[in-house]
Parts: structure tokens; sequence; C-alpha cells
């Protein structure tokens, strides 16, 4: 008999699953507004209005009701399935971006006109993240290679955040700013069409009675963990920004030191996906929170830039995994038919998070020591991880190989 374990399955084996090639570039193509919607709307508004305050206020509303209003926009998918759900609110998501800018195209747009216009388009933004991860579980059912699909998953969205401001920035060197409003609608619309109609994409799922695998009372783990890795990366950002500013160096070297933060992220994402894990899922969430945040307290102690560089590097291998992980949790956990659901509520965890540290981190920069403010933001990612410990009743667990 042989003894061999069986051959980790690799990131090709992945994109050979049936129709996860086209089914992932479409969702990627619509993802990828999301990675150029918000500076597209906030250089636009600004020259629009002359006023950082309104574009400010107009991103801040389009950012709620994005975040807040995405697990009913993700029960909406999960009950009327992927492809009668998503087109719809692609199609309005993609005329109320047109009108903001048409708005914003040239000078002397009312604010208010703009602030309901941004709202009411956060509302309707289609859920692909979530959706995407839940064909990847309908497509590779078996841990090891569901787990290395969301690591896939989560690298590629990551790099769509870098490139979307920076695709931004190239095209309003020929255009005004609201020509990335409009980029950002054609590639939602046009991405969400050709998803929807993926042979990947199941029809509505609700869960049959008697026959659910779960609750959503298992995704407070999950939920709670993202959050704290969101309260603390989120205020990372502006105490690098602190940090570089208080000694001297130049905020021009804020980039090089986020940007060693999501390099690590992308590093940690792979091997993660590439490793088949003994602990369970909940488990290793609970290691890769305590993680990050222990590294984000010590950051603040680094004696140079260089050594804060490498702390953010070292930072960043904790984040993708946080993330992947938190969703393969929520996929264990979630009831049948509401994988969509599961993924959204730790979307909303981790911007909720995000949105919560950027004002706590404001607040207490200048009245606390940098160092004493670092490790605030490492204990808000170390705190959760550590209640989530004493949790029990982990359901799955992945064998090394």
């Amino acid at each position: 008999m042989s003894t061999h374990a069986p051959a980790r399955p690799s990131y090709a084996a992945v994109l050979r699953l049936p129709h996860a090639r086209r089914t992932f570039a479409s969702a990627l193509t619509a993802r990828l507004a999301y990675g150029t919607v918000s500076l597209a709307m906030l250089l636009s508004v600004t020259r629009s209005t002359g006023s950082y305050a309104v574009s400010g206020a107009v991103l801040s509303l389009f950012g709620a009701t994005t975040v807040f209003l995405m697990p009913l926009r993700a029960w909406l998918t999960d009950r009327c399935g992927p492809r009668r759900a998503l087109p719809p609110m692609a199609a309005l998501y993609g005329a109320l971006l047109g009108i903001l800018a048409a708005l914003t195209w040239r000078p002397g747009a009312p604010p208010w006109a703009l602030a309901v216009t941004a709202a009411l388009a956060g509302g309707c933004a289609p859920p692909l993240g979530p959706a995407m991860r839940a064909v990847w579980a309908a497509l590779a059912p078996e841990p090891a290679m569901l787990a290395r699909a969301y690591a896939l998953d989560g690298v590629a969205e990551e790099l769509l955040y870098v490139s979307g401001p920076a695709l931004v920035g190239a095209l309003t060197v020929f255009a005004p700013p609201a020509s990335g409003i409009l980029l950002s609608a054609v590639l939602i619309v046009g991405g969400t069409c050709v998803f929807a109609i993926c042979p990947a994409i199941p029809g509505p799922r609700p869960g049959a009675p008697g026959k659910r695998r779960g609750t959503f009372a298992g995704l407070l783990v999950p939920v709670a963990v993202v959050t704290g890795a969101g309260l603390a990366l989120s205020g990372v950002e502006l105490l690098v920004t602190a940090f570089v500013t208080a000694r001297s160096y130049g905020t021009g070297l804020v980039p090089w030191v986020l940007g060693a933060l999501s390099a690590g992220s992308a590093v940690g994402g792979l091997l993660n996906g590439a490793v088949r894990w003994r602990a369970p899922a909940r488990a290793r969430l609970c290691g890769f929170a305590a993680g990050l945040g222990l590294v984000i307290a010590v950051a603040g102690l680094a004696p140079g830039l260089w050594t804060l560089t490498g702390a953010m590097a070292l930072a960043g291998m904790f984040v993708a995994p946080v993330l992947t992980t938190a969703y393969l949790v929520a996929e264990e956990t979630a009831p049948d038919g509401a994988s969509t659901q599961a993924g959204a509520w730790v979307n909303t965890g981790v911007n909720a998070g995000s949105s919560a540290g950027a004002m706590a981190a404001g607040l207490l920069i200048g009245r606390m020591p940098l160092a004493v403010c670092f490790l605030l933001a490492g204990g808000a990612a170390v705190l959760p991880a550590a209640a989530g410990c004493r949790r029990r009743g982990e359901r799955t667990v992945a064998v090394r190989a």
C-alpha cells in the first residue's frame, strides 16, 4: 500500500478547474472597478467643487453605503442567484456612476447632488468578491484546493487595488478625472455581465430546512478577527506617515513603506495557499491575526526607516493569510445557500474596522507617543484573535502533505 501523501494542488491546477479561467478573469475585470473608482471620485469631485471637505464627505457616503449594505446585496444574490441578481445591480451602479461622471465633468456641480448620487451608487455595488469566492467553493470543494483558490483570489484582489489607482493616474494625464468614473462603470458592467453568464455560475441556492451545515453565529469569530485586523491596518497607514514626518524623511517615502506592506501581503498569501495546514482554519486565523498585531505593536520601536520598512513587509506576510483564512472559516460555518452572505459579512467587518481605525489613529497621533500608538494598533488585532482562540467546535482540518 502506498504511503505517499497526495500532491499539493498548484495554482495552475486551480485555473484548470472547469470554467475557472473565464469566470475568474471576468470577475477580476469587474472588480478592477473597485480599485479605480475611489481615486477617480476623489479627484473628480475635488475638481468640480474645489473643496476637499465636499469630496471627503461624498467619498465617505459612497463607502458607507457600499460597505454596510453589502450583506443585504449578498442576501439578494444568494436568494435569487448571481445570474439574476448581479447584472441589475451592476447596471444601476454603472448608470449612477455615469450620472456622477456627467455631474463632475465640469466645475459647478451642486454638492448635494453629488452626495446623493454617490450614496445611491454605493448602495447598488454588486458583491463580486463574495460571489466569486462562493463560486470557488462550488468549483473546489476539496479543502486544500479551496484554500489555494482563495489564496490566488486574495493576491489578485490585492494587485487590483494597487494597479487601479495607477490606471486612473495614467488616464487623467489625457482626460478629465471624471473619465476614471466612466472607466469604472464600463469595467463593472461589462465584467459582471460576462461573469453572470459563465457556466460555473449557479442558480438560486436557498438553504433547505434540516440540511443546514452551520449558522450565522459561526461568523462571529472571523468577522471579529478581521474587524480587529482592519482597525490595525488602517491605523498603520497614518502611523507610518507620522513616523516618516516626525523623522524628517519626507512624505514621498510613505508609499514605498506601505508598498512593502502590500508586497509582504502578496508573498504571504501565496505561501499560505501553498501549505497544507494541520491546524484547523479557525486556529490559523487567530494565529495569523495575532502575528500581524504583534509585528505592528513592535514596529513603533523601529530606529529608522529601513527597519520600519522591514517590519511592514513582515506584517504584510500576515495580511492576506488573515483575510483568506477568514473567508475559509466563514464558508465552513455558514448555512447552506449563504456563501455569498458569509463572505460579505467578512468584507463588511474588515472595511468597518478600516474606517474606525483611521479615525482612531487620527485622534491618537499627537496626543500619545508614536510607539504607544503602534502598540494600541497592534493590540486591536491581537485582542479579537485571543478571544477567538477560546471558541471551540472547528469542523474542518487540513492535513500537511
